[in-house]
Formats: C-alpha cells, structure tokens, sequence
C-alpha cells in the first residue's frame, strides 16, 4: 500500500462508529489496519442503520470498515491474547473503545502494551473519560448531544429540542481521536517515544462548540431560544429555514432593511442589523417567513443572489448527490465490493498532492484476513489450523459463510 501513512500498522480493537471511523481514515491514508474483532464479528456487523442489511455485510458497517483487514480472535482466551500482544510487536496505532476498565481487565490496558512495545501509540475513546462519576455511562450519540447543551441552541423556546440529523457526536469525536493519532505518531517521529492518546465524546462535543460556550462563559451571554424557530441563539435574525411556496430556503443575516425591500415587507425598513437582529427576532422571524412561502425557492434565491444576499436551498440526499459541485470535487467514491457489488460511499475529506487517499479494499468479512495476519507473525498454516479448529480464531472468504452470532456492545464506549 503507497499514501501518506504507508509502513505504519494500526490495531483497530474498537466497535460501533467513533473508533471504527476514525481507524477507516488512517486506512484511506495507507496504513495498514488490522481490526481485531470477536470470533462472532464486531458488534456493528449484527446492528444495521436504517435497516439496510446488505448482502453479507450491513451498510453500516461496510461504510465505517473499508480499507482494513480482519483478525478474528478470542481475546478471552490465553491463545488469543498471546497472539495480539505479538501483533502489538510491530504495531504503530493501538485503537480501542471498551468501556472504562475493560482492557484491563481483558490484558491490553496501555501499561501493558507498552511494556511490549514502547513505542506504541495507544488511542482510548471513552464516552465521558476514562475516570470520574460519568465514566461508566453509556457513550450513546443522542445522549451526549443531549447532555452537551447543543440541542437548547436551536428550536422554539418551550418546545422539546431536537438533535442534530446526523451521528454527530460520534463523527466529531471519529475526528478528534484521528487527529490524536497523527499528532502522536508526529511527536514519536520526532523523539522516538510513544504515549497514551485519550479521547472522550463528551470533550468532543463540547470543544466543537467553542465559539458558541465562549459567547456564554466571556461574554456573559444567556443561551435563550425564540418563540420563532430560530436556527441559532447567537447569531441575530433573520437565521434560519423558512418555507417557499414549494419548498424551503436556508437564510443567514441578512441586511434587514434590504432584505425587507426584496420581499415586500416595510416595517423592515428602520431596522438596524445589530440592534434590532436582536431586540426584534420573533417578529423579523415571523414577517420573513409570511413573505417568503408566497414565492417559489428558486424566486427567492435568484433575487438573493442579485442582491447579495446569502441564501441556499435546502437539499434532501438525492439533491446532494446529483449536486454539479459534489460531482466536480469527487465527493462520492464508488468501487466494487466482492459480495456487495457496486458501492458509493462519501469519499475522504482532504486532499494530498503527493500522495492522495484511495480505496484498496472494502470492508472485511469477519476473519477475511485472519490466516493472512497469523503468516505475517511467523505462524505456519498447520499452527492456524490448530487455532481455528480450537475456535481462538475464524477465517471466511467471499465464498464462505461469516459467523452470525451478534456480541453484545456492554463492553465499548
């Protein structure tokens, strides 16, 4: 494999979404990613959003698993743990995402891991740290989105808020742990030692919003919602969607007076941006949006436009994808998979002159490459098979049937 992280091995231990894409993206960067899952098959194979099951690998997991390879082994096991601690010999990225207290107790807790390998970068993804009166909480997506205080920054006042239509607080925290690891591997390249990267959800989302917590804790200023629904308690009306006469249009501050001379609305003409954006945001909420629905969307952003206004539509999947920009940047990757067929997925959100990402492989079956790891370590075809007959490892391939059994998530973040 050629990129960006090419020579570099890293021990995907983790389930779910956060840790599994943060190892995808140092695996669409080159490296070389083993996940270590059960025998039975990481828990995110038997879980399938939206219930898009696939043919032998759900969507899920298949968008969140490409370009690794997959050592099914019993961890439990003394055979199995002796096996990743040799793995761990030549690893570069350790990865997981057990609850607080379990790679401890399962062996491969940092302290140990790096008595064998020193140099090792071992990343932990916790829901809320790996210590403290939260740390064995469930570090479920909505509930940290919940707790974060991001959902009271949208909405009407008095209504129940609404989250965010994305895994958000797995994506971001996906991210942080991704940049953990480069900036870890980077301090190793330049003094030679490796080191224990924690990450948690909880910071994640906390940290994304700097800028809003800053405008509370600096300037002193209240998190309070609208009576209208109001896309952000701390940028001044008009923000937000507004409904068409045929569909809906996203706006962001406009110059209030202009903005009541396109759409026909005089009382917008006294208004001053930085006062009354504020003061008057229910009604400059309320009077946008009876002017806005007796027009078409495309009316509305032609004349924003022209006037240069900020507006844009606001667009379902199926728009995103046949989007003349999306198509221009390569946005969407699509390849073959052996047994999913043809696959698009997003693609990488950078973009390297000298050694750009790319797809080398989809997503494994369970154990796909367990046989093809074990050679790498020094072990002989009949050695594996006495580990597969005595259940420490799995192996299938295209033609063979995965195992089936769904493992409990208890264990992860």
């Amino acid at each position: 494999m050629d990129g960006v992280l090419a020579g570099y091995r890293v021990l995907d231990c983790s389930i779910a979404m956060a840790g599994p894409f943060a190892a995808q993206r140092l695996g669409d960067l080159g490296a070389d990613v083993v996940k270590v899952e059960p025998i039975t098959g990481e828990w995110q194979r038997h879980a399938a959003a939206g219930g898009a099951a696939g043919n032998r690998i759900n969507v899920s997991f298949l968008s969140l698993n490409r370009n690794k390879r997959s050592l099914a082994v019993d961890l439990k096991s003394a055979a199995g743990k002796s096996l990743l601690l040799k793995l761990v010999e030549s690893a570069d990225v350790f990865l997981q995402n057990y609850r607080p207290g379990v790679a401890k107790r399962l062996g491969v807790d940092y302290e140990t891991l790096r008595a064998v390998n020193p140099r090792l970068v071992y990343v932990s993804i916790s829901g809320y740290g790996e210590d403290g009166p939260y740390a064995q909480r469930p570090g479920q997506d909505l509930l940290l989105q919940a707790m974060s205080g991001a959902m009271l920054s949208t909405g009407r006042a008095g209504e129940p808020p609404q989250a965010a239509g994305q895994y958000l607080v797995d994506a971001v925290t996906a991210s942080t742990a991704f940049e953990g690891v480069l900036a870890a591997l980077l301090h190793r390249e330049r003094t030679g030692e490796g080191q224990l990267v924690t990450v948690n959800m909880l910071d994640a989302i906390t940290t994304l919003q700097m800028q809003e917590l800053s405008v509370h804790t600096v300037g002193g200023l209240p998190q309070e919602r609208s009576a209208e629904p109001h896309a952000h308690v701390y940028i001044r009306a008009p923000y937000g969607t507004f409904a068409t006469s045929d569909g809906y249009l996203a706006l962001a501050f406009p110059p209030i007076k202009l903005l009541g001379e396109l759409i026909g609305e005089d009382s917008f003409a006294d208004a001053v941006d930085e006062e009354d954006g504020w003061t008057r945001r229910d009604e400059l909420f309320a009077k946008t949006a009876a002017r806005l629905v007796l027009q078409p969307t495309a009316h509305w952003l032609e004349t924003f436009e022209a006037a240069g206004i900020w507006a844009g539509p606001v667009y379902s999947y199926d728009d995103l994808l046949a989007d003349p920009q999306i198509a221009h940047n390569g946005t969407f990757v699509t390849y073959e998979h052996p047994t999913e067929g043809t696959v698009t997925t997003p693609g990488f959100p950078y973009r390297f002159s000298a050694a750009p990402p790319k797809i080398t492989r989809g997503a494994p079956l369970t154990g796909e490459h367990t046989r093809e790891v074990l050679a790498e370590l020094g072990l002989g075809s009949a050695e594996v098979d006495v580990l597969l007959t005595d259940g420490i490892v799995v192996e299938t391939s295209a033609e063979g049937e995965a195992p089936a059994e769904a493992v409990p998530a208890a264990e992860a973040s």
